[in-house]
């Protein structure tokens, strides 16, 4: 073998070992059993104190919007979710805000809003849960797009905008 080819083939190995590792890395962060598995089976308080599953959303395509009532493009973006509900609720869309807040400012904060969709509140793990669905940073807003079979259909870290939250639901009531 020459040693052209022997380093070819060589590169080639090191070129699949590596791509390898990278589809495992990706599957445990974002495959399922990880972050859609532990956020479907998360139980989370509602406002009113009942603990509340994202799987009773089951079958249908749910928008999960982490926020705080301190975060200043998280309160921009509530308006463009209510009208996103009012459009997609016939097509089989729920909304679930997921707040980072004590719940009497929440509370206040949705009243206050007029808030149409359902509202819980994160307990101590949520920050590892948005983790767990791909927010290392763990900023806010966070938003997962979760598909009706509720696997993560696409990920948001930052405001939602009308047009990119309009073409992401669009694609997901389709059909």
């Amino acid at each position: 073998m020459t040693p052209g080819r022997r380093n070819a083939l060589v590169l080639l190995g090191a070129g699949l070992a590596a791509g390898a590792a990278g589809f495992l890395a990706a599957r445990l962060l974002f495959g399922n059993g990880g972050g859609e598995g532990a956020l479907m089976a998360a139980r989370l308080p509602d406002l009113a104190g009942k603990l509340r599953q994202l799987s009773e959303w089951r079958g249908k395509v749910l928008v999960c919007n982490f926020w705080a009532t301190w975060c200043a493009p998280c309160r921009e973006e509530i308006p463009l979710l209510m009208a996103a509900l009012a459009k997609y609720a016939s097509r089989g869309v729920e909304i679930v805000g997921i707040a980072f807040d004590n719940a009497a400012k929440v509370g206040e904060f949705s009243r206050s809003f007029g808030v149409t969709y359902p509202i819980l509140l994160s307990e101590a793990d949520g920050l590892e849960l948005m983790r767990r669905l791909g927010n290392s940073a763990g900023g806010l807003p966070y938003t997962v797009f979760l598909d009706r079979e509720g696997r993560v259909a696409h990920r948001k870290l930052g405001a939602l905008k009308g047009p990119d939250l309009e073409q992401i639901l669009e694609g997901l009531t389709r059909g």
